[in-house]
């Protein structure tokens, strides 16, 4: 199995801490449609509304058969404090080490104030009831994605 996720391919397993004191176990997943969306920072303008677009779908999205997960590199202090403070009805991986970026290869050299530095590029990955990766949404503007996203996965729950 190759190192990185690849369409139309099972995702490599995986485990990872996440609020609430979970670990998530792609292996546990199997069974329903997953959504990973990776995001930047916590408590940033950008990641703040596509969380909350994420939350103000997940009732559809859960009609759908599907779960939500939001990732990103911050600790797991700092995620339950935006989960919280935001109302997230889902969980948030923290993926500190990278091995989760790494594995779905979202980690860019992006460029702020003239300085180049290592970051996670807003991506969306959605993985079927079978554990397979169907679509993949890289370089994401938060504007219509989580609505993007809802129509696949009722694309892929009607399917």
């Amino acid at each position: 199995m190759s190192k990185t996720a690849e369409l139309d391919k099972p995702v490599p397993r995986f485990s990872a801490p996440a609020t609430g004191g979970q670990t998530i176990q792609s292996s546990a997943l199997k069974g329903r449609h997953v959504v990973l969306y990776f995001y930047p920072k916590d408590s940033t303008p950008g990641c703040t509304t596509e969380g909350g677009d994420f939350r103000d779908l997940y009732d559809a999205f859960q009609q759908a058969d599907c779960e939500i997960f939001g990732i990103s590199k911050d600790g797991m202090k700092s995620h339950e404090n935006f989960k919280n403070k935001q109302g997230f009805p889902f969980e948030l991986i923290s993926d500190e080490d990278e091995t989760l970026c790494r594995l779905f290869d979202v980690i860019k050299l992006k460029k702020m104030y003239g300085r180049e530095f290592e970051g996670i590029e807003r991506s969306t990955f959605l993985i079927d009831a079978s554990g397979t990766l169907r679509q993949e949404w890289r370089k994401v503007k938060v504007k219509g994605h989580a609505e993007a996203v809802l129509d696949a996965v009722q694309a892929l729950s009607a399917s």
